[in-house]
Parts: structure tokens; sequence; C-alpha cells
């Protein structure tokens, strides 16, 4: 028997139809960089749960975390503190602790904002021991995202070394900036962050390759219609990766000073954003053209003035549009040769 011919038209009908549920799937899927914008189950403040535990429980005190934590050995050390990978009820968790002193008042501040800032985007809080100065957290097995291109090498996630999934890494960055940039305490401004090692070490790349800011202890609130500025330290920055107010803008003839250096807001975290989405795009098969639909909205972070720049908001916008279009294009050569 002769099989029926299906006219041109109704052809072209499907492939609209199947574009426009693509299109409106997508929408929804990577609205949030693939996670939803309140994430389920989320304990109240002052409680955690760990990955196995199906019940909240308060956040660890003093003496739980004396006599139910137990120290492993040290995964990582920082100016302010040192991390020790440990064991609670057969899960592993971290402890951090102060190593210096004379930078308390930074440790106290990032267990402040750790505490404040509990969601999707921070990594999870277990306890902490104020007296200790100890802060106990969730671990994440991937560890920070200076190890990125060495896990994507790893046979178990090299399928994850896509320019879809990177971008996605890329969404999930920004979307921490937004965060942080309209946090329920106010505009805070990521201000450890002179290089991109420094960016890179403040966040964590989690089993399922989300991303969760983990260091916040240089988080200090700006408000321009106030007068509240801030500037990242005390020290003189150098070189192209900070934003250009952050530098000395007095020449070389003038020795550096702390009192003579101009505060700025929190554009300089929208500055940084073209160089450590770079880095998350990698060099993978799709990833300059990711870049080239990327080049706009790169260009305008890259503004001299700050004020020129668009926020982070904007960007993230833009990133998921991007994103949408480029899965949408990457659908169409099947449908096509449907034609």
């Amino acid at each position: 028997k002769e099989v029926p011919s299906v006219s041109p038209a109704l052809l072209l009908a499907a492939v609209l139809l199947l574009n426009a549920v693509l299109y409106l799937g997508l929408n929804r899927l990577y609205a949030s960089s693939g996670r939803a914008e309140t994430a389920p189950g989320v304990c109240p403040s002052g409680y955690f749960r760990l990955a196995a535990g199906r019940n909240c429980s308060p956040w660890l005190s003093c003496e739980a975390i004396g006599s139910e934590v137990r120290r492993l050995k040290c995964v990582g050390e920082g100016a302010v503190k040192k991390a020790f990978l440990s064991e609670y009820k057969e899960n592993k968790v971290v402890i951090s602790q102060l190593t210096n002193s004379e930078l308390k008042e930074d440790f106290l501040h990032g267990l402040k904002m750790l505490k404040a800032l509990q969601s999707k985007y921070v990594v999870q809080l277990l306890g902490y021991c104020e007296q200790q100065f100890t802060i106990l957290t969730e671990y994440h097995p991937l560890g920070s995202l200076r190890g990125l291109n060495e896990t994507l090498h790893i046979p178990k996630y090299k399928a994850m070394n896509t320019w879809h999934r990177r971008l996605m890494l890329a969404i999930d960055y920004v979307s921490i900036i937004q965060y942080l940039h309209s946090s329920p305490l106010g505009t805070l401004v990521m201000c450890d962050s002179n290089d991109l090692e420094k960016v890179l070490s403040q966040y964590l790349l989690t089993s399922d390759f989300h991303v969760l800011v983990n260091d916040l202890d240089a988080l200090p609130f700006v408000n321009r219609s106030a007068g509240r500025l801030v500037k990242c330290g005390h020290r003189e920055l150098r070189g192209d990766f900070v934003a250009p107010e952050q530098r000395w803008p007095y020449g070389e003839e003038v020795p550096f000073e702390d009192d003579l250096m101009p505060p700025y807001d929190e554009k300089t975290d929208i500055w940084k954003i073209p160089d450590v989405t770079n880095f998350f795009l990698g060099h993978i098969e799709g990833s300059d053209i990711v870049r080239l639909h990327l080049f706009d909205i790169h260009a305008g972070c890259k503004k001299t003035d700050p004020a020129e720049r668009p926020s982070a908001q904007q960007v993230l916008d833009t990133y998921r549009k991007v994103l949408t279009l480029l899965i949408r294009e990457a659908a169409m050569p099947g449908t096509r040769e449907m034609l």
C-alpha cells in the first residue's frame, strides 16, 4: 500500500508547534539556571538538613560540635581560617576554624552573613561556636571552582563538559551576584575578588553541578543613595581584573594612601563577570558561539563608568535568553530536515 503523503503545510505547522512547545519548556526549565526559584523543603532559619536526612535539625551548638563532630584532615587554608574535613553522624562536613586572631572581625562577619543569607545560593550552615571561632558547613566533595576544568576531565564527569552545562554554571554564578546585590540585608559587594583565582576559591561546585558561594568574610554593604560606599581592603589594587574605580587614580608619582582612595559601589562585581564567565566557558566546541552571543552584554560590563554598566539582573536576564536561544537553535537542524 502507498503511504499517504503529508502536505508541506502540515509539516510546517507541526514544526512551528514543536518550536513553541520547546520554547515554553526551556523558559520554564532554565528560568533559574536549572534550579527552582525556591528550593524544595528548605529548613527554616536556624535549622539544617543533610542529604540523607528527612527532618530538619537545629544548628549545632558549641557543645554538640565538640562532642559529635570528628575532625579528619585539613583540606584548605586562607588568610582568615583553616578548613577541616570532618564527620558528623556518618556524614562528611566541614569545620572552618579561625587561624589569625587579628582577623576575628572578618570571621565573625562571615558567620553573620552565612546565618542571614541561607538560601539555594549559599553553602548550608550546620552549626557554629562563636566562643571558639568555629563554623560547621555542608561538605561538597568536588571542592571550589578552581578545580572545575580538572573535574570535567574525570571520566565520570566528561559528559558534563559541554557549552550548555558550562553556560549554566555561569548563570549560577551571576544569579549569586544578583542575590547579593538585592539580598534581604541590602546591597552587598563581593570584595574577596581581586583576581580570578581568588574569585573561584570563594565558590563551591556541587555534585549535581551547581554553584554555591562559600566564603562571605569580605561582604560589605553599599547604599549609593545614602552615600554609603565601600573599599575592598586597605591596600592598593592593581591589574585589569579589578574594576578601574578600584585602582589608584592619581598615578605612579603619587604614593598610595588609603585615606585618599575614593570608595565605590557594587558595580565592581559587574566588571569582573566577563572574565569569570570566560573561565566557565573554557575552550570546547560551541563555547565561542556562546561568547559571540554574550559580546554586547560583556562590553557593557566593561564600561569604564560604573553607572553605565548593566545591573546583575540585566546580565542574568541576557544569559538566560542566550541559553534558551542557543538550545532552540541546536534543536532546529532536525526540524529543518523534516521540511
